[in-house]
C-alpha cells in the first residue's frame, strides 16, 4: 500500500497529539486554547546587525551555540545570505536540525495505512458541508486542481490536514527548508548532523477519535489561509532572509495553531521544547561551537526553548548584539 508520506507524517502528528491527553467520554464541548507560542519574550525579538538571518548566542564559558531561528513555513528554495552560516559551519562540532521530524517507522506502517482507509471512507468531505462553506471549500479545491474524490474522508480534521498539504505543495511552500540545505551542506563539509524523529505512526488511528468539533475549527482555519494565498508566508520569508524577526514572526501560523487545539497538542509541544533545549545544553558539555535550528516561534515565545535555557543560568545573547560573524 502506497501512503504519501507528507499527509501519513501530518496525520500521524495529529494523532499523538490526540492520544495523549484522550478526553473522556463524557467531555463537555471543547474550548479553544490559546496558541502556546502567542505570547513572546519581547527582549529576545530584534532585528540582526550581521548581514543574513538572525542568530542567537547560547554560551557557558568555553563553548558557543549558533541559534538560527527558522521559519515553520517558507517557500521552497529560497534564497537567503549563507555566507555567516558557512563561516560558522567550518571547525564546528556539530549541526542540530529542528526537532520537528514527525514519522511512521516501517513495523507500523501496516497498522498506519488500515487505520488511513478508515480515515479516508465516507466521502466526498464536501457532502458533508453547509452551503456556504461547501461553496469556499469547491472553489479552492477546484482551483488547487483537485476533484471531490481527492477528499474522501467524513473527518473533518483529516480533510484539513490534507487540504493543508494540498495548498502548501501547489503554493510551492515547504516546512523543510531551510533546514534541508543546512543539512546538506553540513554533510557536504564533515560536520556531525544531529536530529531527532518522534515515532507515532502506530497512533494513527486516534485521530479518528478527535473530537469533530475540534476538527471542523481546524478545516475552518486552513481553508481560510488557502483562499488566503501564500502572500503572508513570502513577505515573512523576505524578513527572515533579512534578519528582520518582527517580520518573519509574522508568518501564518494556521497548522500550527490547529495542532494546539488537538487534545494533548500543548504536551506534545511542551516535550518538542523540553528536547530541544536539552539538546542545545548537551552540544555547551562540548568545548567548540555548534549550530543549532530551531523554529522560530517556539524558540522565543515565552516558556520556549531560549526562556527555558536562560532559567537554567545559561547566557543568551540576541542578534541586536551580534557584531561578528564567528
Amino acid at each position: 500500500m502506497s501512503i504519501p508520506p507528507r499527509v501519513l507524517n501530518r496525520l500521524a502528528c495529529l494523532a499523538a497529539l490526540a492520544a495523549a491527553l484522550a478526553l473522556p467520554a463524557k467531555a463537555q464541548a471543547p474550548q479553544v486554547p490559546a496558541d502556546p507560542d502567542a505570547a513572546l519574550v519581547e527582549e529576545l525579538v530584534v532585528v540582526g546587525r550581521l548581514p543574513g538571518p538572525a542568530w542567537w548566542r547560547v554560551s557557558d564559558g568555553d563553548t558557543t551555540v549558533y541559534v538560527l531561528g527558522v521559519p515553520s513555513l517558507a517557500p521552497k528554495r529560497m534564497e537567503w545570505d549563507r555566507a555567516i552560516f558557512e563561516n560558522r559551519l567550518n571547525g564546528a562540532n556539530a549541526v542540530v536540525l529542528p526537532f520537528t521530524n514527525i514519522r511512521a517507522k516501517t513495523s507500523g506502517l501496516l497498522g498506519s495505512g488500515l487505520n488511513l482507509l478508515r480515515l479516508r471512507s465516507g466521502g466526498p468531505f464536501e457532502n458533508r458541508l453547509d452551503p456556504a462553506t461547501r461553496s469556499r471549500f469547491v472553489a479552492v479545491r477546484e482551483r488547487l486542481g483537485y476533484p471531490a474524490k481527492h477528499y474522501p474522508t467524513a473527518n473533518p480534521l483529516a480533510a484539513g490536514v490534507q487540504l493543508a498539504s494540498d495548498y502548501r505543495e501547489k503554493s510551492n511552500l515547504t516546512t523543510t527548508d531551510p533546514a534541508k540545505l543546512v543539512e546538506l551542506l553540513a554533510r557536504q563539509k564533515g560536520v556531525p548532523v544531529v536530529e531527532k524523529t518522534y515515532d507515532i505512526g502506530p497512533l494513527l488511528g486516534a485521530i479518528i477519535r478527535t473530537s469533530p468539533q475540534v476538527g471542523r475549527i481546524c478545516f475552518d482555519e486552513v481553508l481560510a489561509q488557502a483562499e488566503a494565498g501564500p502572500g503572508v508566508t513570502l513577505q515573512a520569508a523576505r524578513a527572515w532572509a533579512a534578519g528582520n524577526v518582527p517580520g518573519a514572526l509574522e508568518n501564518e501560523r494556521t497548522y500550527e495553531r490547529c495542532l494546539a487545539m488537538v487534545p494533548g497538542g500543548r504536551a506534545f509541544d511542551e516535550r518538542m521544547k523540553a528536547d530541544t533545549a536539552a539538546a542545545i545544553a548537551t552540544q555547551l558539555k562540548t568545548p567548540g561551537h555548534a549550530i543549532v535550528l530551531v523554529p522560530l516561534r517556539p524558540l522565543l515565545a515565552q516558556g520556549g526553548v531560549l526562556d527555558r535555557l536562560r532559567t537554567q543560568g545559561l547566557q543568551v545573547k540576541t542578534p541586536a548584539g551580534d557584531q561578528q560573524a564567528s
